[in-house]
This record gives C-alpha cells, structure tokens and sequence, in this order.
C-alpha cells in the first residue's frame, strides 16, 4: 500500500508534534513554512521554506503531498481556499474564515445558543466609550493576536490613553468575567457524529499565556457534561474534520461560557500524548487522513508545564524520572515570553 503523504502548512512546536505522530503511524509529511528555522524540519519527511502566497512553492507543495492540514489558524482564507481546489484541506477553509476572527467567532456561538461573553464589535476609540458598561474589559483584535498579542485589559476609560491603542484595524471588546476557572475540550471529529473526545482539561495561565495544564479537571460533573457537549455541538455545526479545542470560562457563579475556539491541535491538550491511547495529534493526523477511528482509553492523570523563554536552559539539564516527560521544541532562538519546550509529569488515576 503506497504511503500517504500529508502537507502541513506552519512549522512550529505544533506542526513538529504533528509530524512525530505521523510518523508513528507511516504517514509522510511535507511542511511549508514561512521561517527558515521553523522546529517542524527536524521532524518532517520534506520541509519547503516558502512564504504562504508564494504560488511557485505552493505549486510545488500540493505536488508532493496528497492531503493538507495547517497548525495555525492565521492562514490567509484565499490561500487555503485556493490549496483545497488542488487538494483536499482539512479543516476546511471556511472553518477558518468563520474561528480566525473573533467577532465572526462569537456570532456563530450566539446562533447556535452558546453562552459566551458580552461583547461588541470595535471600530474607534467612541465605540468604546459608546460600549462602556463593557468595562471592565479586554478589548482584542479581531484577527492575529495570541498569548496575550493584540489585547489589552481595560478596567475604565482611562485606559485608553495609558495603553495608547492604535485602531487601524478591528477589535472586539469583551467584559470580564469574574472568573473562577479555565478549562479547555479537545474532539477530534471524523465525519457526521463520528468522534472521539477528551476529558475536560483545567488550565492556569500567567501573563495571558498557558502555564499548566491538568488532567482530570476538578470542576462540577455538569461542567464536565455541558463542555463536551458544547465542543461536540461546535464540531458538528462546522462540520468540522480533525482535532479542535474549545476554551472555557467557568465564573464564581458557576456560570460556563465558551472563550475561544482553536480549529487545531492545541497546547493545553499536548499531555493527550502521555494520558490517552492515542494523543490529540494523532487523532488529527487520522482524521484529516480518512484512516480508522480508535476508541480512546484514558491511561493516567497528568501535569503539564509550559517552559517559557530561557527557562528551557534549566530543563535541558535537568535527569528526569519514569513519571516525567521533557519535549523541547528545539527553537534556535530563545526569546521572551516564547514557549520552547514543555514537561508532562504523570500519576495514577
């Protein structure tokens, strides 16, 4: 049986996961990224080195793959669309066109009666003064912006001067939600009602970007019901095909709102690859590839910790137990802030 060649669009620690569950399961992948450096080409079969609307390399792309996923959500649609007519893409494109702006995002969870946030679309500075029982607040941009990128936290007007926001593009601004908690869900969905879900996953954050990440979650059983049956509505409703997350907020009422969706692998559900039988990148890899459905088992509880910045110096020196597991996205460059590595410590359910 010839191989199948998977195209993954993105290079980073996600795409390097990808494609280290790929070849677990004797798929070949083929990643085009826009960094020269990206993590991913230490782990794919063929690594092109192109920017996303370079249509020599895309051409040359689609030739050597026979399915395409992507690791990231800020893909250009035109792009996508434009790659799905050659060959298939998985989430679709117009997954995308719908998660990667956060106003189009909340308006879908409002159609299909999901609770979310208040908020309101952005476009100057008396918008929000027009929008001010919004405050306190965080107003985000519509597009980009991740770990903490393109927000900022506005407890009243004042605020607005002292973070000195330039609207030369589009925002949305949502009130703060007296939180008492964050959890995530990730599904991966085959076809129509044909899944496999993870348990609910409770997530710490510090400084706007994800610290840790625990398996099993201590939240109420209806937290537990209503989460996986939002991300399972979610899925559906997209018709989605792969592995997504869907972010929660649980308040000090113990009120669920949905806060993001991520239409991908995502980094709250790396310890998926220690915890479960099959991990949220393989689900994927199947999914997107039409291969067989495996019944998930979970086989332990965990931890996981992002290491951020030059906190991987300390880590990559460290010995490590049977219990403990140490990925280092090998990033040439240590920056501030950038998550280069993290380590899942397992225990018995």
């Amino acid at each position: 049986m010839t191989k199948i060649s998977l195209g993954i669009i993105g290079g980073g620690q996600l795409g390097s996961l990808l494609c280290a569950a790929a070849k677990n399961i004797n798929i070949n992948t083929v990643v085009i990224s826009d960094d020269i450096d990206a993590p991913a080409k230490h782990f794919a079969n063929h690594f092109i080195y192109s920017k996303y609307d370079n249509e020599e390399n895309l051409k040359k792309f689609t030739s050597k793959v026979d399915k395409i996923t992507y690791e990231f959500e800020n893909i250009p649609y035109n792009v996508l669309s434009k790659l799905d007519k050659v060959k298939k893409v998985n989430p679709h494109p117009e997954v995308n066109k719908i998660v990667q702006h956060r106003y189009s995002e909340k308006k879908f969870l409002i159609k299909n009666n999901i609770r979310t946030t208040k908020f309101e679309k952005i476009i100057n500075e008396d918008d929000i003064r027009k929008n001010k029982d919004l405050l306190p607040g965080i107003l985000k941009t519509c597009t980009l912006g991740y770990d903490g990128k393109g927000q900022y936290k506005l407890k009243n007007l004042d605020d607005l001067d002292n973070h000195r926001v330039s609207f030369d593009r589009e925002f949305i601004l949502e009130k703060l939600v007296n939180l008492e908690k964050e959890i995530s869900v990730v599904i991966t969905r085959f076809s129509k009602d044909k899944y496999e879900i993870y348990e609910p996953i409770e997530n710490l954050h510090e400084e706007q970007i994800l610290k840790h990440s625990t398996i099993p979650a201590k939240i109420e059983l209806s937290h537990f019901k209503k989460s996986q049956e939002w991300a399972k509505l979610i899925s559906e409703k997209l018709q989605y095909v792969g592995t997504l997350c869907v972010e929660f907020f649980i308040d000090k009422e113990q009120n669920l709102y949905v806060n993001e969706i991520a239409p991908r692998v995502h980094n709250s559900g790396h310890l998926t690859i220690n915890t479960y039988n099959i991990s949220q990148f393989e689900n994927h890899i199947r999914a997107v590839c039409g291969l067989e459905k495996i019944k998930l088992e979970k086989i332990c509880n965990a931890k996981m910790i992002n290491i951020i910045g030059d906190e991987i110096n300390i880590y990559r020196n460290k010995k490590y137990s049977e219990k403990e597991f140490f990925f280092d996205y090998s990033k040439k460059q240590i920056k501030p802030k950038r998550k280069m590595g993290h380590l899942t410590v397992i225990e018995n359910k």
